[in-house]
């Protein structure tokens, strides 16, 4: 199985490219962690933001693959536990799908990237800077394989 991690934004801090890299290297070739970046839409004062959320998701769901299993994260989406997280890695992964997390700019995820997810997952209700998302998504997942596999990575208190 393959997560694709489909998010809004390049040119990402050293810190953003080094805290992905290192989740995503450490995940298992059963499940492995890519990254799409996707450039942001054009926003000015004559460019609608609409526009440019609704170019963002074009580029988006071109980028998915044919038979993905699509998950949008949203701030008003479900928040997950660890434990919870996990039990959807292990559905994934014998489900056979791979699996697509999209991350939207700064100003969400376009309709029909929400209308396409199966789901939508909340990291948090607090606003998140895009560029840690990458980092925490990462980590998370990394954390969640950890859990299934009986690592001692992941101390549940």
């Amino acid at each position: 199985m393959q997560i694709n991690l489909i998010a809004v934004g390049t040119r990402m801090p050293g810190w953003v490219t080094d805290g992905y890299n290192e989740y995503a290297r450490r995940m298992p070739r059963e499940c492995t962690l890519t990254l799409t970046e996707i450039a942001p839409g054009q926003r000015s004062k004559s460019q609608p933001v609409a526009r440019a959320v609704q170019d963002e998701g074009k580029r988006m769901l071109a980028a998915l693959g044919e038979r993905q299993r699509v998950i949008a994260l949203e701030v008003k989406g479900r928040a997950w536990s660890t434990e919870q997280l996990a039990g959807a890695m292990r559905d994934w992964l014998q489900g056979g799908e791979d699996v697509s997390l999209l991350v939207g700019g700064p100003d969400g995820l376009a309709e029909e990237c929400l209308a396409r997810s199966v789901q939508r997952w909340s990291l948090s209700p607090l606003t998140l800077p895009h560029p840690l998302v990458r980092v925490l998504v990462a980590e998370q997942l990394y954390r969640a394989w950890t859990l299934l596999n009986g690592h001692p990575y992941h101390r549940a208190g």
